[in-house]
């Protein structure tokens, strides 16, 4: 009997979820652990993996001046993508004029306990990045941290010069090994999708769908503008081919818009880059920090869920107040990688300088896992083209003929 495609069992289990989501919803609100359970399974492989790509990725680059070299383009691209698309949806929101009209009451503010009075610390951020003990930044699965301390690592192992080959070697069998554990964890997916929307359908469903459809509406349509404009431009100016790309992670994207967790592809898109040509040293060091600082996906939402809310309210901000905007989400979004629930953070530290009352936060969340199936995709999309734009930039990418079938190639995806 020929075994069924893992993302057909992954669209399966997203049918089933909303059906039981919605039909009994305490069996939806129960099935919350069996999402829970997967998304702890990628947590727990994520630090042994990153760890050792890291350090094999610096030790393997040619010399410092290219490490540097390729740092700075990272940073730069990432800003620059970033503000485009912040900028982008800002328009976007203006010209649909969002939220006119719109009854947000109901709002329930106990849902923000916890998160409204968290701060964006620049200071404490940086030092979140330096790990007094590299100990405590795994088992806290802090991954800024441990990208910082593998580049110091894979430069010490670089700089002897063979000397350390046994601990390249330790490291270089723990990869392997960890793709592998992976492999196994993949499996799992549909049983995690199946959790998780159940949940979300049994917790939420769509009873705010009709208050907040022009948002969604807008969202939908400015991440569209993202994939098939923005990042087609981006591959363009990088001689990269986007749809070529696009088809080689496709099962992948499934995988992150189901679970709404980057997270879960991390390890199978790792190999998939590498594979798709782009030198496994860009690769180990790219997409960890975009995996922090490149979020497109939730650049697109945070502009118009902020006009959105001004507009409900009857607050007119001037173009002064929407550049203050712009600019604070290009300096709070930089500093949210360590922050729980960062996302909502964002929106309630600018709803506060703006003015605008938290009830507003609270509803929004009601539909937020409908945005953010499609924001999370698109976050691996941009990952992923960014690290293959990179590794062309510093000409360490591998041109390749023809693309081979991910079938029996990419153990990572259980395909």
């Amino acid at each position: 009997m020929k075994k069924i495609p893992l993302w057909v069992q992954i669209a399966i289990a997203l049918v089933l979820g909303l059906i039981l989501g919605s039909v009994n919803k305490t069996l939806g609100t129960e099935s919350k652990i069996l999402g829970d359970a997967f998304i702890h399974m990628i947590k727990m492989t994520i630090v042994p993996l990153i760890f050792p790509l890291i350090v094999l990725g610096i030790a393997q680059i040619k010399s410092a001046g290219s490490l540097g070299r390729l740092s700075f383009k990272a940073i730069v691209y990432f800003e620059v993508v970033t503000t485009l698309i912040i900028i982008m949806s800002l328009l976007l929101a203006n010209f649909t004029h969002i939220g006119v009209g719109a009854d947000l009451s109901g709002g329930n503010v106990e849902a923000l306990n916890g998160i409204a009075g968290t701060k964006i610390d620049f200071r404490e951020f940086l030092l979140h990045i330096i790990p007094s003990n590299i100990f405590v930044a795994f088992s806290e699965g802090n991954i800024l941290a441990i990208v910082y301390f593998g580049v110091f690592f894979g430069l010490a192992l670089r700089s002897l010069k063979g000397k350390a080959q046994p601990i390249e070697d330790v490291l270089e069998a723990l990869s392997k090994v960890m793709f592998k554990v992976l492999d196994y964890v993949i499996k799992f997916s549909p049983i995690g999708v199946f959790g998780s929307i159940a949940y979300s359908m049994a917790t939420y469903g769509f009873d705010k769908l009709s208050t907040l459809l022009d948002l969604i509406l807008v969202t939908y349509a400015g991440l569209a503008i993202v994939l098939l404009v923005i990042f087609p431009i981006i591959a363009r100016i990088y001689q990269v081919n986007y749809f070529e790309l696009i088809k080689e992670i496709k099962d992948l994207l499934l995988i992150a818009f189901t679970t709404r967790s980057s997270e879960s592809v991390f390890a199978p898109l790792t190999a998939r880059l590498e594979r798709y040509g782009a030198n496994n040293s860009v690769v180990s060091f790219i997409l960890p920090l975009g995996y922090s600082f490149n979020l497109d996906g939730g650049m697109v939402y945070m502009a118009p869920a902020i006009i959105f809310l001004a507009n409900a309210y009857g607050i007119d901000l001037s173009v002064g107040e929407q550049i203050h905007i712009v600019l604070l989400l290009v300096l709070l979004t930089k500093g949210v990688a360590a922050v729980p629930s960062g996302a909502i953070v964002i929106l309630t530290s600018v709803a506060v300088i703006v003015g605008l009352p938290l009830e507003g936060i609270a509803l929004l969340m009601a539909v937020d896992f409908i945005m953010d199936m499609a924001r999370t995709a698109t976050n691996v999309v941009g990952n992923a083209l960014a690290t293959v734009a990179m590794a062309k930039s510093e000409g360490m990418f591998r041109e390749k003929q023809t693309l081979t079938s991910t079938s029996n190639q990419d153990t990572a995806t259980g395909t």
